[in-house]
């Protein structure tokens, strides 16, 4: 005699089955019911806790199929004990996305003043800009900036953001600054006369930036003040060393490169 499953489900209508996917920290799902997509925070009592780009936590039951990771159907569950934990925001302090490929580079640029601040825009901003697409390239200085901006000849679908020293009202970077007058370049600029001074004195281990006097180069005159061997390469390197996230840097400058990224990457 045939042996028959208890089971009559005609196999067209029985649902596939989805990978169970583990709900590490950083993790980044959908809820398909609500929309909402954001980073796993933690795992607790059969819920998943989500945060999303602006830091808002939501909380979810872990029920099969519920999320959506990469846009495929997927069922969260906990994590095995000890399993690595993932990052879950990045250096600037934006919700990590792990795994994510690098977008391809966008037509617009960031440029910034120095090869000292595009390793610190990198070092601190590098994931976010490679999931955006945005390509920093860095200028020996503004005196040409007009005509670097003409050059490059921006436009809707290709923005240009400028990062300036010691862009205050009334100097030679604010007078080169204000000539520039396409609506699709913004030139922007924090204080410090460079950009070491933008990292905090309490993150290299010092009470405060000393002031260099007038007439002397300042980079070598800080170093003299503090002690350090008059190198600026490496005086450079012990600076950036002691830079780890967004958390080291002045509000000054952490503003002004949000407002650059969110410029050129604006629809």
């Amino acid at each position: 005699m045939r042996q028959y499953s208890a089971d009559l489900t005609p196999p067209w209508k029985k649902p596939k089955p989805v990978p169970e996917v583990a709900a590490e920290p950083g993790l980044v799902v959908e809820e398909p019911g609500t929309g909402f997509c954001g980073a796993v925070i933690r795992c607790e009592a059969g819920t998943v806790t989500l945060e999303d780009r602006f830091g808002k936590h939501r909380v979810f039951p872990m029920e099969p199929r519920g999320f959506l990771l990469e846009g495929r159907v997927v069922t969260l569950v906990r994590p095995a004990p000890g399993g690595p934990a993932r990052p879950t925001h990045t250096a600037s302090g934006s919700v990590a996305v792990p795994g994510a490929r690098a977008r391809v580079a966008r037509a617009g640029r960031i440029y910034v003043e120095g090869r000292h601040d595009a390793e610190l825009v990198e070092k601190v901003w590098g994931d976010d800009l490679r999931i955006e697409g945005v390509v920093v390239e860095y200028l020996e200085g503004v005196d040409d900036l007009p005509s670097i901006v003409s050059e490059f000849a921006p436009g809707p679908d290709a923005r240009l953001g400028v990062l300036v020293d010691h862009l205050v009202p009334g100097s030679k970077e604010w007078r080169i600054a204000q000539s520039v007058t396409s609506e699709h370049a913004l030139v922007v600029g924090h204080p410090y006369i460079d950009v070491w001074e933008a990292v905090k004195p309490s993150s290299l281990g010092i009470d405060a930036w000393p002031r260099v006097p007038r007439g002397q180069d300042w980079k070598p005159g800080v170093c003299r003040a503090l002690g350090w061997p008059e190198n600026t390469g490496a005086a450079w390197q012990r600076i950036l060393s002691g830079v780890h996230s967004y958390k080291d840097l002045e509000p000054e400058l952490l503003g002004r490169v949000e407002e650059l990224i969110d410029f050129v990457t604006a629809p």
